[in-house]
Formats: structure tokens, C-alpha cells, sequence
């Protein structure tokens, strides 16, 4: 195996890593809040792909330049669906917010299918197929700006969280519920804030995706699955763990890729999923009960 297509292969797993992890970010965020799986997440990724194909399509909007509009579409979005629909429907209970969160999945692909039928679309732009050399490999450019743009997303989340007054609110709601109630935090205002943030991440990952990937109604399948297998790995609840195991995970998928063939390339990603359940259940940088 020559060295330069073993090093290309790496950058590859890292760019496309590092948009698992902010798709997984918003994930973990969800659960360390809510402490609940959001089984919508994956549909929820899906309408934001389609948010940024339709301005594209109808108003020729770059989707670069679509980041100011679907980032606070999607935040609204979350915050509307966990307050109205979420929030009411659980009456408390967990087991009634994975139900629901199942449910609006399934209704939001069913949406699609109506609007779109079971179509794969992609966008043209001036540099889907433009690539950077980067020592003896040569990755495609907007793989490169959406791993940067990723990092960046991602900073900017883990500065809201840990140094906002927002941020303070969340992480003790996230570990004390009844403390901050009765400190005066709002909990269901930090609640759908929570899931706000969670789904701009998505609106974040679309628009770094589109340009050199593609949607349908059942395009967030694979990445739900995946962003599942990065916040058990990075330890549920952990923005650190979900940035360093998105990562790891696209690198893992990569060389999986490069070694059984593109078919088998996701192996890798849940034979780690099933040795992190079987030796560390709590994953890198979880807290043990």
C-alpha cells in the first residue's frame, strides 16, 4: 500500500469526519440536556439538506452563503418542535419523548416523500469538482471547507456552552433539574433551546454537505447511525468525545473503505460501536455512574 494514497486516504476519513462530528454534536447535546436519544435527528438533517437545495434551486443562493438562513431556520425549527409538539406530548416521561421523536421522524420522511418522491438530487456549483493538493493528496475543495467549517461550527457551540450564561443554565439543568428549577432557570425554555442548538447544527452540516453530497427523503438514515455509534464512542453527553470520535470514526470509514472495498467500508464503524458496548460502556471521555 503506497504511503501517499494511505496519507490521502486519512484527510479524506478527517474531513469527513469532522462533519460527523457536528452532526453528532448536536446530538449529544440533545441527550446531555433532555438525557433522551432524538430519534428525529436524522429526518431533522434531511429537511435541512432540503432547506439548502431549495435555495439553491429557486433563488440560486450558494449554499455557503445559505449558513445566516438555515442555521436560525433549523434553530427555530427545534426550539417550535420540542415546545410545542415534544415538550406537550411526553407529559414527563422519557419513554413518551423517544416515541415522539420516532414519530415526527417518520412523519417528516413521509413529508418528503410526497413533496419529492424518492428522488436523489444534487446541486451544481462552480466548485463541487475543484480539488487542493495537500502534500501528495488531492481532496476535493468543498470537503476541505466543510471540515473546516465543521471546526469552526463546533468551537463556536462549545463557546456558547461553557461560556455563556446560556451555556451555565444548560450544563446544570443537564445535571440538576430540580437545582436549577429552583435557582430560576427556566427548564423548558433551556429544554427547546437545547434542542434548538442541536438542530442548527444540522442547518450548519447541510449547507457544508450539499455541495459535494446529495439528498432524498432517506439520506439521514446513514448518518444518524453513525452520529449514534461517535456519541457512544465519545462518551454520551461529551462535546469533547463527539469531536475527537467523529473524527476517528471518519478515518476508521476511510481506510475501511480503502482496504475491504467503498460496500464494506462502515464495518469498521460498528465493530468499534460493539467493542465500545462490550469494554467501555461509559466510551472515551463518558463519566462513570
Amino acid at each position: 500500500m503506497s504511503i501517499d494514497i494511505l496519507f490521502a486516504s486519512i484527510l479524506n476519513g478527517l474531513t469527513t469526519g469532522a462533519v460527523y462530528a457536528l452532526v453528532a454534536l448536536g446530538l449529544t447535546l440533545i441527550y446531555g440536556v433532555l438525557h433522551i436519544i432524538n430519534f428525529a435527528h436524522g429526518a431533522a438533517l434531511m429537511v435541512a439538506l432540503y432547506g439548502v437545495y431549495g435555495l439553491k434551486t429557486a433563488w440560486g443562493i450558494d449554499p455557503y452563503l445559505a449558513l445566516p438562513i438555515m442555521v436560525p431556520a433549523m434553530f427555530v425549527l427545534g426550539y417550535a418542535l420540542q415546545r410545542g409538539v415534544i415538550n406537550r406530548a411526553s407529559h414527563g416521561k422519557d419513554e413518551n419523548i423517544l416515541l415522539v421523536t420516532l414519530g415526527l421522524a417518520i412523519v417528516l420522511e413521509n413529508l418528503a416523500l410526497m413533496a419529492f418522491k424518492s428522488d436523489t438530487r444534487t446541486i451544481d456549483t462552480a466548485y463541487t469538482l475543484s480539488t487542493l493538493q495537500i502534500g501528495p493528496a488531492f481532496i476535493a475543495l468543498p470537503k476541505i471547507v466543510a471540515f473546516v467549517g465543521a471546526l469552526v461550527t463546533s468551537a463556536l457551540m462549545l463557546v456558547i456552552v461553557t461560556r455563556t450564561d446560556l451555556g451555565r443554565a444548560i450544563r446544570a439543568v443537564a445535571k440538576e433539574k430540580t437545582g436549577a428549577k429552583l435557582m430560576g432557570i427556566d427548564v423548558d425554555h433551556v429544554y427547546a433551546m437545547s434542542f434548538g442548538i442541536g438542530l442548527a447544527c444540522l442547518g450548519a452540516a447541510a449547507c457544508f454537505l450539499l455541495p459535494a453530497y446529495y439528498v432524498n427523503p432517506q439520506v439521514g438514515a446513514g448518518f444518524v447511525l453513525v452520529a449514534f455509534t461517535i456519541v457512544v464512542l465519545g462518551g454520551m453527553g461529551s462535546f469533547a468525545g463527539a469531536l475527537i470520535g467523529g473524527l476517528l470514526i471518519g478515518v476508521v470509514e476511510s481506510l475501511g473503505g480503502l482496504f475491504l472495498g467503498e460496500s464494506l467500508g462502515q464495518i469498521g464503524i460498528f465493530a468499534i460501536f460493539i467493542a465500545v458496548l462490550l469494554f467501555r460502556p461509559t466510551g472515551l471521555f463518558g463519566a462513570r455512574a
